[in-house]
């Protein structure tokens, strides 16, 4: 999505910076990994079809991504490949309201699951798709199998309104209200909204 191109979001524990073609080798290796493509639902690709997908994502008004940073640790070595931990997304296909989002994130290093930095993540992203892309539902599809997921998601205020066998797979919804609103904000008082990043 071309309008998160100059976008970079600074957190307390993480930075979100535009997926780039800079990113695709890194990314690649990590959906190497069977256990995330279970978790994600994906297919592996190959590194030219990456290239093509993150180009794709870039371009796509219906998609938004960003790759998650370690804050701490792009702050000591200012190398963005280095920092990379994972990444976010929010897909616009609901054909009746482009105000309806799925979210979707991925910690990819296993050193960095389970300390915080998902969830961080996931608020930092409700707030952005509300306050700069305007969205008012969000879905979330996650694997019958990703606990720590549809916990976090519950944790969140997501309620469950489908499963599927076929897919399995739960879908988890929230309305976004002006309570909740309220509420992601104050869990984020520290957000930096950049809108110079090259």
């Amino acid at each position: 999505m071309k309008e998160n191109k100059s976008t970079k979001i600074i957190g307390k524990n993480v930075i979100f910076i535009p997926y780039k073609e800079n990113h695709v080798l890194r990314y690649h290796e990590w959906m190497k990994s069977e256990e995330l493509q279970q978790l994600t639902a994906s297919e592996p690709l190959t590194l030219e079809d990456e290239y093509k997908m993150q180009k794709s994502w870039f371009e796509d008004e219906d998609k938004c991504t960003f790759i998650i940073l370690n804050k701490s640790l792009y702050e000591e070595t200012l190398n963005e490949i280095d920092a990379m931990i994972g990444d976010i997304n929010l897909f616009f296909n609901d054909a009746n309201c482009n105000k309806n989002a799925e979210i979707e994130i991925m910690i990819a290093e296993t050193c960095h699951r389970g300390k915080g930095y998902g969830w961080e993540s996931a608020i930092l992203m409700l707030r952005y798709g509300i306050e700069n892309l305007n969205v008012i539902k969000y879905l979330a599809k996650i694997s019958i199998s990703n606990e720590k997921s549809i916990n976090m998601f519950r944790k969140l205020g997501f309620e469950e309104v489908s499963r599927s066998d076929i897919f399995k797979e739960f879908t988890l919804q929230k309305v976004v209200d002006f309570e909740w609103i309220k509420w992601l904000q104050n869990q984020t008082p520290n957000m930096i909204k950049d809108e110079n990043y090259k």
